[in-house]
């Protein structure tokens, strides 16, 4: 069972897991994730190993927290006025973001790292979430909308299965296909 960190707005908590994540962060860009180990960690976050083992279990759960959390979208997605542009650009930044080598090493920490699926749950909420502000906009600009799980199922999954599984070929035309396909399914598919 994955251990997950329980954390306290502002209390010591919080501040071990900053540090230990930002150290996480530093460590791999300087030494790269091969030569990353429990103790770097942990000497460079100014907190012993056995702290880090307490709180995370091992390195692969720790780089599966630190992962989720840098899958966490920063911003609101952007407003251009209407569903299908509003869409399209959030798919299209989704792809590019996410099938970058920084995209996919996270979403492979993410999810090596949690046994129990709980990363990946989290993962999905965090584009339910963003997929759902943008339909709330345009239900308040009284556009016909489909239900948040149709854009999950019709255009997150499939960009993330290609993104897993295929991702060689894969450009932004893929993602606005997706978007086109889903609110006109008269389109059809094409290559």
């Amino acid at each position: 069972m994955s251990r997950k960190p329980m954390v306290r707005p502002g209390g010591r908590s919080a501040r071990v897991q900053a540090a230990v994540h930002t150290a996480v962060r530093e460590l791999l860009a300087e030494v790269g994730r091969d030569a990353l180990t429990v103790p770097l960690v942990a000497h460079r976050a100014g907190v012993t190993p056995s702290t880090v083992y307490r709180r995370w279990g091992d390195l692969q759960e720790l780089l599966s927290d630190v992962a989720v959390e840098r899958l966490r979208p920063d911003t609101a997605p952007e407003d251009h006025g209407d569903l299908r542009s509003d869409l399209t650009a959030w798919a299209e930044q989704f792809l590019d973001e996410m099938a970058s080598p920084s995209g996919r090493a996270y979403i492979r920490d993410a999810l090596l790292g949690d046994p129990d699926g709980g990363n990946a749950g989290q993962c999905s909420a965090y584009a339910a979430e963003q997929i759902d502000a943008i339909l709330t906009r345009a239900i308040d600009r009284q556009e016909n909308t489909p239900a948040v799980e149709t854009v999950m199922d019709g255009v997150v999954a499939p960009l993330m299965y290609r993104i897993l599984f295929r991702p060689a070929g894969l450009a932004p035309a893929y993602a606005r296909r997706l978007v086109a396909e889903l609110l006109d399914p008269r389109a059809g598919r094409t290559a």
